[in-house]
């Protein structure tokens, strides 16, 4: 049987050894779940509605991440492109409008109704698959909500996927805004971390507020050192 080493930070592994987790086989579940729907992912034809059903089923997606999927399909047919793109993932989730994604970009102080896209070439064809970019996104967007410890594929894993997809439209120009991996990331956690605060407070209060405050503050540490170093440049 192949051998794979799996690298624990050290107050992890020290805790695996007490507590006596039997990793191998924790590891080859996790895995198996993994290329289960990674692998679904891949095998998407737009189409055919029976294999985006299965794909969504298997990877956990949100009903707002299949309703972005759609949108972005439809964008791709007005585009006439022939396949789905990274921009046209972005473009469906801004034009959603009522994901956490974009509470997460406004608490970054990035405006989704200010995203421009570069132009595209128009073209007569009909899409019929993702593009090699946009499936990689994809595929990061499931990583992350597995790595984050989440049973679904929200929004918010997949605009994490497009800041890390390096190829893209999409990447491209999330990261001119500021809005690169590990931001994102930090800024997801302290979103749904602040949403939590929402939904236990016991007075009413503005959701995208609280989240605004618990993501900057979260950010506040990483704009301080950038800060200083642009004084030392």
């Amino acid at each position: 049987m192949p051998k794979i080493n799996v690298y624990l930070p050290d107050e992890l592994a020290e805790q695996v050894k007490e507590v006596g987790v039997p990793v191998s086989a924790v590891c080859q579940r996790a895995l198996e779940q993994a290329v289960r729907r990674i692998g679904s992912i891949r095998a998407i034809r737009l189409d055919d509605p029976a294999s985006q059903d299965a794909a969504a089923r298997q990877s956990r997606f949100t009903d707002r991440v299949r309703t972005v999927l759609r949108l972005a399909a439809d964008r791709a047919r007005a585009d006439g492109s022939a396949t789905v793109g990274t921009e046209h993932l972005l473009v469906g989730v801004l034009e959603e409008g009522g994901n956490l994604a974009l509470r997460v970009l406004r608490a970054m102080e990035v405006d989704p109704d200010r995203i421009t896209l570069p132009e595209q070439p128009a073209g007569d064809a009909t899409p019929t698959a993702f593009s090699p970019s946009a499936a990689v996104a994809l595929e990061l967007g499931v990583t992350e909500a597995i790595t984050l410890g989440h049973n679904y594929v929200g929004c918010e894993h997949l605009l994490i996927g497009l800041a890390a997809e390096p190829d893209g439209t999409a990447g491209n120009v999330l990261r001119a805004l500021g809005v690169d991996p590990r931001s994102a990331r930090q800024a997801v956690v302290a979103a749904l971390s602040g949403f939590a605060h929402f939904q236990a407070a016991s007075t009413p209060a503005d959701p995208t507020a609280v989240i605004t405050a618990v993501v900057r503050k979260e950010l506040q540490p990483v704009v301080e050192r950038i800060e200083r170093l642009e004084r030392r440049a």
